[in-house]
């Protein structure tokens, strides 16, 4: 099992959640958050007065999925999410030792 944090930009969470359920991706985490990386965040102006936003909104999927799925996941995740543009986001991968579910108190792979 691994779990998939990826971080996309805001306007392309429908494409990556659509593309992720044709593949037989069904359940995901979603989070509001806000960062930067690189791009350092952006100026705007308001009334003719200039103010600089730190942080950039972001969306933050998490996934948990049996080892068979994670390649074709971030396949999906990269291409439905991708404008090719600084800001695209970030998908990291980490082990995930066991889960259980918490009605049924099954546990490892039939957990997810």
């Amino acid at each position: 099992m691994k779990k998939i944090e990826a971080l996309i930009k805001p306007y392309k969470l429908e494409a990556v959640k659509n593309s992720l359920s044709e593949v037989g991706v069904d359940g995901m985490t979603i989070s509001e958050v806000k960062g930067f990386g690189k791009q350092k965040g952006y100026s705007q102006f308001y009334l003719g007065v200039e103010s600089k936003v730190d942080f950039v909104p972001k969306i933050k999927i998490e996934l948990v999925l049996i080892d068979s799925l994670v390649e074709l996941a971030i396949k999906v995740i990269i291409k439905s999410a991708k404008t090719g543009k600084i800001g695209d986001g970030k998908i990291f991968i980490m082990p995930l030792e066991e889960a259980f579910h918490i009605r049924t108190g099954v546990n490892g792979d039939s957990a997810i």
